[in-house]
């Protein structure tokens, strides 16, 4: 196994080799941790995987269940695993040592996708996978901060190393600021007055720890609002952790960079967690997969033809047998395309910066909040 550091140092990789207590924390955390719709990502997949030489990345590498499924099902197969989490791609590195130099993993976000295979000397891919959102892993730490169920403090960051926490955009950014935040990424109707509360909290006392964000979102929104729908606080937690993470940028500006690296016939496969993530996906993929030419001419000029056929017919659920084992799976949806023989690499859409539209009426099927918090369905 190969590790590449970017931003961090590698992992060493004789450290690990013995490492019985780093063996049996891997081995716990993914029996913790189900991968969603393990059968159908791989299968979606597995068509681009078939011949000798072949390479599959995962950006977004997590505990490396969906990885190791498609090493297991393809002894010929390289697998590139990506991840801004030094702690998940750590217990990664345990849990697919077995495959020996088969795999080489990466710290990096995943955006960074040109730059690593770069780094590999890799100009195509055969797959891309990326399973969006927060993890498992992180929400179960209740150092990470990721949970309102538990008080802990606010930090929030998928990489510990990266520059500003929770807190720090709650104490530093302005009513404006934080209004957008709450309101965009989380959808909150009360993301004003949750603001000034905010506002006028902080001047008091910075925010430290989650306990009392939740008290305070409780305290500013209506009764009725309290009494339905779970704890008040999901929204403004997923707003805060989107903006930590910039996770709707990484998603916008990961989804062309990963598909123009793709060879002729590869696949992109994409989990999304939340009806913001999966609407920028289902934009992305389905220009991809139109025509760029004017609809009334009677011919298609070269190079504007569709440059991928769509996989998957609107965002897959998971069926019902993994929906009553794995509850999390609920608010997964599926997307995927393979790119069409003949197109030029370099040629993905430039992204399109995330624009809430209430005329276009882009709530329509949003994925409501469960039981367990926010929209992404994973959070406790």
């Amino acid at each position: 196994m190969t590790e590449q550091g970017t931003g961090v140092g590698p992992v060493d990789e004789n450290e690990m080799d013995g490492n019985d207590a780093g063996d049996e924390l891997a081995r716990d955390a993914a029996a913790r941790h189900a991968s969603v719709m393990l059968e159908r990502c791989t299968q979606v997949l597995s068509p681009a995987l078939q011949h000798d030489g072949a390479v599959s990345v995962d950006l977004t590498l997590g505990m490396g269940g969906h990885a190791a499924e498609l090493l297991d099902r393809h002894p010929q197969l390289r697998l590139v695993g990506v991840d801004r989490d030094p702690q998940a791609l750590e217990l990664a590195a345990h849990r697919l040592r077995r495959f020996g130099d088969r795999v080489t993993l990466v710290h990096s976000v995943s955006d960074g996708v040109g730059d690593v295979l770069d780094g590999l000397g890799l100009d195509t891919v055969d797959a891309v996978f990326l399973d969006l959102g927060v993890s498992s892993l992180q929400l179960d730490d209740d150092e990470r901060g990721f949970s309102y169920a538990r008080d802990t403090a606010l930090d929030m960051r998928m990489d510990p190393g990266a520059p500003r926490t929770a807190a720090d955009l709650l104490n530093t950014l302005s009513h404006s600021e934080l209004a957008r935040i709450l309101r965009v990424y989380g959808e909150e109707r009360f993301a004003p007055r949750i603001a000034s509360a905010i506002l006028r909290e902080r001047e008091v006392e910075p925010f430290t720890n989650s306990a009392r964000l939740v008290d305070l979102v409780r305290a500013n929104v209506p009764a009725a609002t309290r009494r339905t729908g779970g704890n008040p606080a999901k929204r403004t937690f997923q707003a805060l952790r989107i903006a930590v993470n910039d996770e709707l940028g990484v998603v916008e500006r990961t989804l062309p960079a990963a598909f123009d690296r793709l060879a002729q016939n590869g696949r992109l496969a994409v989990l999304t967690f939340h009806s913001l993530e999966d609407r920028i996906t289902k934009n992305v993929l389905r220009e991809l997969s139109t025509s760029s030419a004017p609809p009334d001419l009677p011919f298609v000029p070269a190079g504007s033809g569709p440059k991928a056929e769509l996989l998957t017919r609107g965002g897959e659920q998971a069926g019902e047998e993994e929906l009553a084992e794995n509850p999390r799976a609920a608010s997964a949806r599926l997307r995927a395309v393979r790119r069409l023989p003949g197109e030029d690499h370099d040629s993905s859409p430039a992204p399109t910066p995330y624009r809430k539209n209430p005329r276009k009426n882009s709530n329509r099927n949003p994925i409501e909040p469960d039981e367990f918090g926010t929209t992404d369905g994973r959070t406790p």
